[in-house]
């Protein structure tokens, strides 16, 4: 009983005075409470030797906890670079947070700023805030100074990127996707994000390599073979753009644009039997209803099928009658069949036109195979084959387009 008090007496007092000297090091007297406490246990075993009685279980349990255990917990932190200020007012900052005062818990974070500034979890919290309240610019300051505090905090370096890219600061946000993917390459989010800004920028040969590289952690993923297979369209490499769309509508049966692109990929072939095939799955899309019901009218023309084309281009102007009529008066194909066709008598613009459900991306991937499918309409069978050989095609067809320019213009002199 004597050597337990003389050990505790010995343990406890060393805490103390360490928590002590530790108080006047920090110039922190949030130590003053932890002193108090411990004092308090100290007091306990003091009573007990001075009076002679021993303490039931409830008191003994008590001391050790105040005297011993609890400051030991904080030194424990302290070791891990987490002061008993640091821990204090985190908390207070998150229970304000939950009673949803903002301000309050802004005001308790900047405290601990001014007198640790080296706060890792201050800095990351008041970066959480300020990106909560909109204020973008801030956030990223503090985002910054927790990634300078942890090297390792991947989330803030995309967080950064993100918010750049709100701001519409989308070159320095690549270069900070850029090189978080060089130090974390499996984070989808980042190969996601980063992806959007190259396509929107029309770097499609660095969207090429970006999404093969996160195929190597990520191959199932059926938004990495999609917006790959949108890469290789935009580069006119139509075969390697086939291969990334059937992967991508084998992974997600419901990913529709991808059957539409495959129809349009088979058109540009000459494929008729595929094309067709593609654009009656993708039409179970309502987005693509109408665009798919004219190019479905439009092979069943080159087969001589007219009243099937018929029926085709009347369903397609019922889904969107301004947008097919517009384009069936410029396509020269249904002259043939035009006494045929349905058009509206009024096609004037609605008062609020309904927005495209496709996003940019999309559409622009969308418009240009369609156009690269008109173009090649004209090419012989040959012309494909060869088509099929080169890998961007691009530079065939411009030729293939020049040639016929120049018989134009030497048929109008003529006349």
């Amino acid at each position: 009983m004597i050597v337990e008090q003389l050990i505790f007496i010995v343990i406890s007092f060393t805490i103390f005075v360490y928590m002590f000297f530790n108080m006047i090091r920090n110039n922190d007297t949030t130590y003053v409470a932890v002193l108090i406490l411990e004092f308090i246990g100290i007091a306990f075993n003091f009573a007990e030797v001075l009076f002679k009685v021993k303490l039931n279980m409830v008191f003994v349990i008590l001391k050790y906890v105040l005297s011993i255990l609890l400051p030991m917990i904080i030194i424990m932190l302290e070791k891990r670079n987490i002061t008993l200020f640091e821990m204090i007012y985190i908390q207070k900052a998150k229970i304000y947070l939950k009673l949803g005062d903002n301000k309050k818990a802004k005001q308790a974070l900047i405290e601990l700023i001014e007198k640790n500034s080296k706060s890792y979890k201050a800095h990351r919290m008041l970066a959480e805030i300020y990106e909560l309240e909109g204020g973008m610019r801030k956030a990223i300051d503090e985002y910054v100074q927790a990634i300078d505090l942890n090297k390792k905090d991947y989330d803030s370096y995309y967080k950064v990127a993100e918010l750049l890219t709100n701001l519409n600061k989308k070159q320095e946000a690549s270069e900070m996707l850029f090189n978080l993917l060089n130090k974390k390459p499996e984070m989808y989010k980042a190969t996601d994000l980063l992806g959007e800004i190259l396509l929107e920028q029309e770097r499609y040969k660095e969207a090429v390599n970006l999404y093969q590289d996160a195929l190597r952690y990520n191959p199932v993923s059926y938004e990495i073979n999609y917006n790959l297979g949108i890469a290789y369209t935009m580069l006119n490499d139509f075969q390697n753009a086939k291969i990334c769309y059937e992967k991508a509508s084998e992974i997600n049966t419901l990913l529709y644009n991808a059957k539409y692109s495959l129809a349009e990929i088979a058109l540009i072939y000459k494929d008729l039997e595929e094309a067709e095939k593609r654009f009656l799955e993708a039409i179970e899309e309502e987005e693509l209803s109408a665009d798919g019901y004219y190019e479905l009218a439009k092979i069943h023309l080159i087969r001589g099928d007219r009243d099937t084309a018929i029926k085709y281009i009347n369903t397609a102007i019922d889904s969107n009658a301004k947008k097919i009529v517009e384009k069936v008066k410029r396509e020269p194909i249904f002259i043939t069949i035009m006494a045929k066709i349905s058009i509206p008598f009024n096609l004037q613009e609605p008062e609020q036109e309904e927005m495209s459900k496709l996003l940019e991306k999309e559409e622009k991937a969308k418009e240009h195979l369609e156009e690269m499918s008109e173009i090649t309409r004209h090419l012989s069978y040959h012309d494909i084959k060869m088509l099929r050989k080169n890998d961007s095609g691009r530079g065939m067809i411009k030729e293939k387009e020049e040639m016929e320019w120049e018989q134009d213009w030497q048929r109008e002199r003529q006349e």
